[in-house]
């Protein structure tokens, strides 16, 4: 199973939220390419980024520091938040970037989010974010009516690299992740299913690695000291040699 550290920019800056919540933000750090270097350096071979002003806005606003990012590692980053036009996609994947995820504007508009799943086949990323199992859009900021599953259902059938799934309970909570969730998601399409959400202990990874999910996401275990990465690595199986 793949692990992928999530850095998540507020401000230039590396934060976490706790549910979502812009107004429960902790600063881990000014310097956002220095953190990437350091996941690097503990192991990352992949970096899940997140642009929370840019979900907020409906625009990407933290390009300096995912520039920085990009240039400072040579791992795959794949970047989320306020990616809302053909324009935008082409110019974060001009920057470097391996792969998108795209939330919001695939549940409202899904026949855009197909074409530009076509279009640019294997590196968009449907990101999922559910509230009682509602999906939530806008920075988290609004629950539509729709069961993520549903959505889920919806694209199965397009070349997606992945569906990135948050618990938007689970969260930023330390609490574990919602394992039954994550399964049903996973057994529910045919498309890699990458777990977020919760995930705090190496035996939280282990778990979702048995389903087995394609991937998981972990954020403030790791900046809090309460996970190490070699630790998360070596629970889902991603410490091996890379085949040449």
């Amino acid at each position: 199973m793949e692990v992928w550290p999530a850095i998540d920019l507020r401000g230039g800056k590396c934060v976490r939220l706790r549910q979502g919540d812009y107004r429960q933000e902790t600063v881990f750090g000014d310097d956002p390419d220095a953190m990437a270097r350091h996941w690097v350096g503990q192991g990352a071979r992949r970096l899940h980024l997140v642009d929370l002003d840019g979900a907020r806005e409906g625009r990407p606003v933290n390009l300096e520091a995912v520039r920085a990012i990009v240039g400072a590692v040579d791992v795959p980053c794949e970047l989320g938040g306020g990616i809302r036009d053909e324009a935008t996609i082409r110019e974060l994947l001009g920057l470097g970037l391996s792969r998108l995820v795209i939330g919001t504007l695939a549940v409202r508009e899904p026949d855009w989010f197909r074409r530009m799943c076509r279009r640019f086949s294997g590196r968009l990323v449907l990101g999922l974010d559910a509230r009682r199992g509602q999906v939530a859009t806008d920075g988290w900021l609004e629950t539509s009516a729709t069961a993520v599953d549903e959505v889920a259902r919806r694209f199965a059938d397009e070349p997606l690299a992945a569906i990135n799934y948050t618990d938007i309970a689970t969260d930023g909570m330390m609490s574990g992740p919602n394992v039954e969730a994550m399964a049903r998601m996973q057994r529910a399409v045919g498309v890699p299913v990458v777990a977020s959400g919760g995930v705090s202990t190496a035996g939280d990874v282990a778990r979702l690695a048995e389903i087995p999910m394609a991937g998981c996401i972990i954020g403030r275990a790791l900046y809090e000291g309460g996970l190490s990465l070699p630790e998360a690595l070596a629970a889902a199986g991603d410490n091996e040699p890379i085949a040449s």
